[in-house]
C-alpha cells in the first residue's frame, strides 16, 4: 500500500521543481531538519548497491553475488554500472525522482574492524580519537540557532546513541506502537507529586529539578506531536507497517507537528552477515526490505516537509569483497552511504569508485575508502543548514575538508 501511495504521489507532482511545492502541497516553513539512520553491524554495501558491471565483483562472489539487471534475481539498474538490491525496490521511485543519492566506497579512514571502535568513530566524527566526549549530532545542535527546547534533538529507540550524547539535552521516543500512548507519568496527579519531589519550592533550580522539568516538557511536546489532529491519517499505515516502518511513520508525524524538532537519530541493528548472507533472497534481503519500506514510508508520510529534510543512512563499515566459506562476508572497510532529500542531487552516484581488482583493494581484501564519511557530512550539512566552515569545524573537529570534494552532491 505504501509503495503504491508513494508512486502515486511522485507521479502526481512535478518533482523537477521542488522549490516551493512538493507532491502538489504547499510547503510549510519549519526550517531544515536532519534524520540520521544508523545501520549497526556493518552493512554489506557491495550487496546493497551492487557494482554489477565490475567483472571483479562477479569473480569474488560466486554464490552470493547478484546478477545483472533483467536476469532472475538481478539488480535494479541505477546508471549502467551500479544497481540496487531487488529488496530495495521501494527506493527506486525516490532515485528516479532525484531524491536519493549514493556515495560508494565511503567510510572512516581508521583501519579498525572492531564494531565498537568503528561505531565510536562514526558517532563522534573523530576517527581514531577515543577521548572525544560528545557525538557530532549533539555538537550540530549547538550550531543551529533554531534548535531550542527539549525536543530539538530526538533519539528513537531504547537508548540514546553516542551520536547524540553531549551537553545539549535530547529527548527519547520508544520504538513500537506504544510510543504515543499515555503512561503513568502522564497522569496529572502523579506528575504533580513528582514536581514536588524533584523540583520543590525550596530548591527549584537544582540539577535534578532542572532535569525533571526538561524531561517532563519534552514528554509533553512529544505526546502532543504524536497525537495531533492529523494522527488518524497515519494510523492505517502504522497498523500495516512491517519492521521499523511504523517508527519511521511516527517520526514523520512528529516532525510535521513539532516545529522545534531539528535532528533525530534511529538505530537499526542486524547487519553483521558473517553466515548465510544470501543473494537476491536470504538473510540480508530480509533486512534490506524493511529498511527500504521504512525509508519510503517516511518520505511519503513526511510529504511537503521532505523538501526541508535531509536523511543520512550510514553504517560503521562495509564488508569484505570476497565471500567467505560460510556464504557470508566478514568485517571490511569501505561501504555505501545514502542521502535522501529534495536538496540532494539524487538519481546519481557520487564519489570516486576505486574498483575491486586485487591491486585496488584495501589491504588486499576490502573495498577501499575513497570518500571519508566526514567529507559527505561537511558538504551536506553545510549546504542544508547554511553552516560556514568555522561552524562545521566545530561539528567535525580535526577534519580538513578537501577543497572541491563532492561539488555536485547538493544544491
Amino acid at each position: 500500500m505504501l509503495r503504491r501511495q508513494l508512486l502515486k504521489a511522485i507521479a502526481a507532482a512535478p518533482l523537477l521543481a521542488l522549490g516551493p511545492r512538493l507532491y502538489g502541497a504547499e510547503l510549510p516553513q519549519p526550517g531544515p531538519r536532519l534524520v540520521v539512520v544508523l545501520l549497526r553491524g556493518g552493512l554489506d554495501g557491495l550487496s546493497a548497491v551492487v557494482p554489477w558491471a565490475d567483472a571483479d565483483y562477479r569473480a569474488a562472489r560466486p554464490r552470493i553475488g547478484l546478477g545483472a539487471p533483467g536476469t532472475a534475481g538481478g539488480v535494479l539498474d541505477l546508471d549502467g554500472r551500479f544497481g540496487l538490491h531487488p529488496a530495495l525496490a521501494p527506493l527506486m521511485p525516490l532515485w528516479s525522482a532525484g531524491l536519493l543519492a549514493c556515495v560508494h566506497a565511503c567510510g572512516s579512514p581508521d583501519p579498525t574492524r572492531s564494531h565498537f571502535d568503528a561505531q565510536d568513530d562514526l558517532d563522534t566524527g573523530t576517527p581514531g580519537r577515543r577521548s572525544t566526549a560528545s557525538g557530532w549530532l549533539n555538537r550540530l545542535l549547538t550550531e543551529l540557532p533554531q534548535a531550542r527546547g527539549p525536543t530539538a534533538g530526538l533519539s528513537v529507540g531504547a537508548q540514546i546513541p553516542r551520536l547524540l550524547s553531549g551537553p545539549r539535552p535530547v529527548a527519547m521516543l520508544a520504538s513500537g506502537r506504544g510510543a504515543g500512548r499515555a503512561s503513568a507519568m502522564d497522569r496529572p496527579g502523579l506528575a504533580t507529586a513528582l514536581d514536588r519531589l524533584y523540583a520543590p519550592d525550596d530548591a527549584p533550580d537544582d540539577a535534578l529539578g532542572r532535569a525533571w522539568r526538561t524531561g517532563r516538557a519534552a514528554r509533553a511536546e512529544l505526546m502532543a506531536g504524536l497525537n495531533g489532529a492529523d494522527a488518524g491519517a497515519d494510523r492505517e499505515a502504522e497498523d500495516t507497517a512491517r519492521g521499523w516502518s511504523g517508527d519511521a511513520i511516527r517520526l514523520a508525524r512528529l516532525m510535521r507537528n513539532e516545529p522545534k524538532l531539528r535532528v533525530a537519530a534511529l538505530t537499526l541493528g542486524g547487519w553483521d552477515t558473517h553466515i548465510s548472507q544470501g543473494s537476491a533472497e536470504g538473510q540480508l534481503a530480509r533486512r534490506l526490505g524493511p529498511l527500504a519500506d521504512g525509508l519510503a514510508a517516511f518520505a511519503q508520510a513526511l510529504g511537503p516537509l521532505l523538501a526541508e529534510t535531509l536523511v543520512v543512512v550510514v553504517s560503521e563499515f562495509g564488508r569484505t569483497v570476497r565471500e567467505n566459506g560460510n556464504s557470508g562476508t566478514d568485517h571490511g572497510h569501505g561501504g555505501v552511504l545514502w542521502l535522501l532529500g529534495a536538496r540532494v542531487h539524487g538519481g546519481r552516484m557520487h564519489g570516486d569508485w576505486p574498483g575491486l581488482g586485487e591491486a585496488a583493494r584495501w589491504q588486499g581484501r576490502d573495498l577501499a575508502v575513497s570518500t571519508d564519511f566526514r567529507t559527505v557530512l561537511w558538504r551536506a550539512l553545510g549546504a542544508h543548514f547554511a553552516l560556514d566552515d568555522a561552524a562545521l569545524a566545530r561539528v567535525l573537529p580535526g577534519f580538513k575538508f578537501p577543497a572541491g570534494a563532492l561539488d555536485g552532491l547538493t544544491g
